[in-house]
């Protein structure tokens, strides 16, 4: 038997088929060729008399090729032998086995050495910066093939790799950072980082030819990394661990993250020649890489708080606004520095720590400040107010603002209450106050709620401090903050939108806000109108004595109402609408009342001008046109009866309307109020007539110069005599007609007063642009006396409805104690207005006196 060996050496090549080989009896085999490493150079041909249809596979050994195959045991047979039945011919002679293509197996530690020679010199070629000289794909199959042998082979090869890559980083990495740092921790830095850089780029062809090894024996076997995890170990160890710059103790990882903690510190100071952006980014990559990040991150952290305090001492003696602006500026600067350059999360979120500790927690007491903070709302500082609470937020303390916001707007406010120079400008000033104060709650503390609380609250508690209204006058007790704003209401539903101060018109916000809400589009008066009577009415739910309100409110509604000066009437509609659904039905009914009587009353001039249609179809002349409203005097307010002798016509057809609705009303009386009367007048002019729109009293005082020639005159006493008024009412009606623009009378001598001595001429001359001209009445100021009055009223009310709120309770629960029924009184008449308990004390004593209730055991109890 004879073996012969036809294996090539080029087994490293890339893989190639064998052709089939033929089993034959030979009588002389070939010799077999010598084995050898390929490298990657063209061999010798092999023999091609094979038979065999397998291929060699990038995973079968080579000494496995004889398992099988290519042998073939033949028996040497004599020539012309017998034929057996399938026709072949038997030979007889010497029998003899012959094994074609027979491969011995080739050492193993052999051929390793081989291919780890390769592989070590194209380790020194990527050490030296160069391409290998074999060709990678050739050393990766190499790498391949020795992995698939044994696996003590696998685990050989990875020990040597890893002591070539400790032995390079040991005696070239550090020299070469050595040589090439300087003395300062960035120079060292930027010198590390240039040669982890190349490392880098070194591993990465490390990885691919080794990337066979990496995935059948690094990624499988447990406890062993994968070659690039290996190599950043490996550089962290001993170049960043263990490398030392020369004689000093430190080692090279204690200089880069000096390194960067210098460069960011150069960052915040703004020194551009020693700062790299470049550098910084890339270098706390490495550190992530080679995970001494949070080494980086104490010392980072430790620098940064360093910093932050000393900013901070630096900036205290800055005013509150600019170290507020300081603050915020560095605050964002930090930010932004640590998504800029890939810092954890964590580190960010520790670093604003810090920044808010030394900077806000710490120095709370100059942020805090109640002059810093005064001086911020006083100048209107939204974006330095929007900065302090954003400050104050992020460290979780916004709540310490309301006290100096609280302090603002006390003293603020009483200021505006108490001033009687301005007492007429009060609402005003509260809403201007209140209108800046809600948009520093809306554009700077992002609605926060609690200072809209604490906004109501404190404005509650000005506008009720009888300390502040002390001044006003001795009504002020019951709330000259009531009355102010009930005027304020009926300035606005006389005037309407026009009536609104400039300093209250919705600006652009508002307005955005309101068109997104459905309520009023941009421009429209009567929206405009609405909005500055909500606002009116905010500052009404703060006060407590609101049965004030109501009582001036009442009295400027009935002028409005019967003298026909609301400028909408939809707006009053509104109005009652609005105060109903806040205080309640028995607060407005006698304010509805009151529009229900001009309802009716429209209806009685219907069926009265029916009645007059009537007469005239029987020929009875009817005169002039006369309307009248009847109302209920219950709930309009009382008005005294001036004296007026009437002209002789209107006299007579008073006196008719009041024999219709005598008889169509039976029972009832009707007292004349002429005072409230208006009328419309035709006049004749020289250059024409004119329609005037005169009250009662002006109309009473001009029909007395038809009786008179063109040229004739009425004194004062004449005019006095014949209309029977009073001082008064007769000079403020004159001083209307002779001393304004549009002058009906002529006065002499000219003035602005009126005195008893002047006489009066019709002046027909007058010259009006328009035909129809309203002449306003002279309106007298209410004196003292009169506000007096009406708060008196006002109390004497409150006395009446306190006194019935006791006796309601005590007959619903019989007996009770003093604390208890103070408690429930207050419940039950808080809606129109807060008793004072000194004054429901008074009111129980009044009832017991009245044997209403009686007092028994320290009880009171309730006597049916």
């Amino acid at each position: 038997m004879q073996a012969t060996d036809n294996f090539a050496a080029n087994i490293a090549t890339s893989p190639q088929s064998f052709r089939k080989r033929k089993l034959s009896t030979l009588h002389e085999s070939q010799p077999a060729a010598p084995p050898k490493l390929s490298t990657g150079q063209p061999g010798p041909k092999r023999l091609k008399t094979v038979h065999s249809t397998e291929d060699l596979s990038p995973g079968r050994r080579p000494e496995d090729m004889n398992k099988g195959k290519g042998v073939m045991v033949s028996r040497s047979m004599a020539t012309g032998g017998l034929r057996g039945p399938m026709g072949f011919q038997s030979h007889s002679g010497v029998k003899r086995l012959v094994i074609q293509n027979l491969k011995t197996p080739r050492p193993t530690e052999k051929y390793y050495e081989e291919v780890w020679n390769g592989l070590e010199a194209a380790l020194t070629s990527i050490y030296n910066e160069e391409e290998p000289k074999i060709p990678r794909e050739v050393l990766s199959k190499n790498v391949e093939i020795i992995c698939r042998r044994t696996e003590a082979l696998k685990e050989k090869l990875s020990s040597r790799i890893n002591e070539r890559n400790k032995a390079y980083l040991q005696e070239d990495i550090v020299p070469q950072i050595e040589s090439l740092a300087g003395s300062s921790p960035v120079q060292i830095l930027r010198a590390v980082y240039a040669q982890w850089k190349k490392w880098i780029a070194q591993v990465t062809l490390m990885r691919a030819i080794f990337s066979f090894l990496d995935r059948s024996y690094h990624r499988k076997v447990q406890d062993v990394a994968m070659l690039e995890d290996q190599t950043i170990t490996q550089f962290r160890q001993i170049v960043l661990n263990l490398g030392r710059i020369g004689q000093k103790s430190e080692t090279l990882g204690c200089f880069v993250v000096k390194g960067v903690c210098d460069l960011i510190q150069s960052d915040r100071e703004g020194d551009d020649a020693l700062f790299d952006a470049i550098l910084l980014r890339d270098a706390i990559s490495m550190l992530h890489i080679c995970n001494i990040y949070r080494q980086f991150e104490s010392e980072f952290i430790e620098h940064a708080e360093e910093y932050f305090q000393n900013y901070a001492s630096d900036q205290t003696m800055l005013s509150i606004d600019k170290y507020i602006e300081a603050c915020d500026k560095l605050i964002d600067r930090e930010s932004s520095r640590c998504d800029a350059y890939n810092l954890d999360s964590s580190t960010k979120k520790h670093l604003l720590e810090r920044a808010y500790l030394a900077l806000i927690e710490q120095r709370s007491e100059k942020l805090l400040d109640t002059r810093g903070v005064d001086m911020l709302i006083k100048e209107n500082m939204s974006a330095s107010l929007q900065s302090l609470y954003k400050l104050l937020s992020l460290s979780k303390i916004q709540e310490k603002l309301l006290g100096p916001w609280e302090t603002y707007i006390k003293p603020s406010g009483s200021t505006i209450v108490s001033d009687r120079e301005r007492i007429n400008e009060m609402v005003v000033r509260l809403l201007e106050l209140k209108k800046k104060l809600d948009n520093i709650i809306r554009d700077a503390f992002g609605q926060d709620e609690r200072f809209t609380h604490k906004l109501r609250e404190s404005f509650g508690n000005f506008m009720n401090d009888s300390a502040n209204t002390a001044a006003l006058g001795k009504e002020a007790g019951n709330s000259k903050v009531g009355e102010m704003i009930a005027k304020y209401m009926d300035l606005l539903l006389r005037n309407g939108a026009k009536a609104v101060p400039r300093s209250l018109a919705t600006d652009t916000k508002d307005r955005d806000a309101a068109e997104k809400l459905g309520q009023s589009s941009t421009g429209d008066e009567d929206a405009e109108l609405d909005r500055n009577l909500e606002q009116g009415l905010e500052l009404f739910r703060f006060i407590e004595a609101k049965d004030v309100f109501e009582a001036f409110y009442k009295k400027d509604l009935a002028k409005r109402l019967l003298m026909g000066r609301s400028a909408s009437q939809d707006a009053e509609r509104n109005m009652l609408a609005k105060l109903k659904n806040e205080c309640g039905y028995a607060f407005t009914h006698n304010l509805e009342t009151m529009f229900k009587d001009q309802e009716l009353a429209k209806e009685e001039m219907v069926a009265y001008k029916s009645y007059q249609l009537n007469m005239l179809q029987e020929g009875k002349q009817l005169g002039l046109d006369l309307q009248v409203s009847v109302l209920s005097s219950t709930a309009w307010p009382l008005y005294p009866d001036v004296e007026v002798k009437l002209p002789v016509n209107v006299a007579r057809q008073i006196e008719k309307y009041d024999v219709h609705y005598k008889h169509n009303h039976s029972g009832r009386k009707l007292a004349w109020k002429h005072a409230l009367a208006h009328s419309i007048v035709k006049a004749q002019f020289n250059k024409g007539a004119k329609e005037l729109i005169l009250s009662g009293f002006q109309a009473v005082v001009l029909v007395l110069f038809n009786d008179i020639g063109v040229d004739g005159n009425l004194s004062y006493t004449d005019l006095q005599d014949a209309t029977g008024l009073v001082d008064a009412e007769l000079m403020r009606t004159l001083q209307s007609l002779a001393c304004t623009k549009i002058k009906i009378l002529n006065k002499h001598p000219k003035s602005r007063d009126v005195r008893l001595t002047d006489t009066f001429t019709f002046n027909a001359a007058f010259i009006y642009p328009k035909f129809r001209i309203k002449i306003n009445q002279i309106q007298l100021q209410e004196t003292k006396e009169e506000v007096e009055t009406t708060h008196e009223r006002v109390y004497q009310d409150r006395q009446y409805e306190t006194q019935a709120a006791i006796v309601r309770i005590m007959k619903a629960r019989k007996e009770m104690t003093h604390s208890g029924l103070v408690a429930e009184v207050i419940n039950q008449t808080k809606k129109r207005g807060e008793v004072e308990v000194g004054e429901i004390k008074k009111n129980i004593e009044k009832l017991i006196d009245k044997e209403y209730i009686e007092r028994e055991e320290g009880s009171y109890v309730y006597l049916a």
